[in-house]
């Protein structure tokens, strides 16, 4: 609950947040001015005001990780579990295209694509999808076939269902817990990059994300100054999305498999008095088995 309530916090500020503050290009003050009542958050090296730059730059940042999470687990699943029902010659070969990608280094190839083509953080998105979606699809892949050969698998298929109908209604049901947690992986990952490459100067800083935020931080010299106000805010927002986000996976994984529910504090605490007390305090319970050796009751 506390995941999805801060995740959603994120979600509203994302969409109405820019709608309450000024243009976060507009210079509107003194630069490397402190937090003030004018200015919540201070203003940065050029001027312009934080609080509306960290407000604006969440909507681009979190728009983009939840497409890159979205579009790689969707990738990863259709062709990870399409190789573990495809029959051997469509595994090979989609495990053969899988094991390319994964050979591949990510972060150096998108730093060297997203140096080269048009820069604008959609630009970093898709060199993300391009080269995420390949371990995603081993894991799955791994999983698929371990579920392909049980019972309800091969009842559907005796049933007359396609391919697509057990992937669709069979094995992708019984991996929501994992498409969940690689989802959120995906989400963090994609925000870490785009901050990462944003800050070393490989997008589009002009426009205003997290990472470029921390881009013009450090080229304003920011720590030399002790003006600290213009990147904290941003890290500690990045901060508070990670942790939102995996709040809400051990959530999900909880739900999913109700071994790994931990309980609660006041459930626990109320199983052990009922178990105890029993339905009438006044009447003390005897245990069926004692401790220590018992005498024969019998006559």
């Amino acid at each position: 609950m506390v995941g999805a309530w801060l995740f959603g916090a994120f979600v509203l500020l994302a969409i109405f947040g820019p709608l309450f503050v000024g243009d976060p290009l507009a210079y509107v003050g003194a630069p490397h001015g402190s937090p003030s009542a004018a200015h919540w958050f201070g203003t940065t090296g050029q001027g312009q005001d934080v609080l509306a730059q960290v407000v604006v730059g969440t909507r681009v940042s979190l728009l983009l990780g939840v497409l890159v999470g979205v579009v790689v687990v969707s990738v990863g699943a259709l062709v990870g579990v399409s190789a573990a029902l495809a029959g051997p010659r469509g595994d090979r070969a989609l495990n053969l295209l899988i094991n390319v990608f994964l050979v591949i280094p990510g972060l150096p190839l998108a730093i060297v694509l997203a140096a080269f083509l048009p820069k604008s953080p959609w630009t970093i998105a898709a060199v993300l999808m391009f080269t995420g979606w390949a371990w995603n699809a081993r894991v799955l892949r791994a999983q698929a076939m371990a579920i392909r050969d049980r019972d309800f698998v091969a009842a559907a298929i005796c049933a007359g269902e396609s391919r697509l109908g057990v992937l669709w209604r069979e094995v992708l049901p019984q991996l929501r817990a994992l498409l969940m947690a690689q989802f959120i992986g995906a989400i963090i990952f994609a925000i870490g990059a785009q901050v990462g490459l944003e800050y070393i100067g490989v997008g589009d800083i002009s426009v205003t994300t997290w990472g470029t935020n921390l881009y013009w931080a450090a080229n304003d010299s920011a720590l030399l100054t002790g003006s600290w106000w213009t990147f904290v805010p941003t890290g500690v927002m990045i901060a508070l999305l990670s942790f939102a986000l995996v709040m809400l996976n051990f959530g999900v994984d909880e739900l999913a498999n109700p071994r790994l529910t931990t309980g609660r504090i006041f459930d626990a605490w109320l199983r052990t008095r009922n178990a105890s007390v029993g339905p009438d305090a006044a009447t003390p319970i005897v245990p069926l088995v004692q401790d220590g050796p018992q005498e024969d009751a019998r006559p």
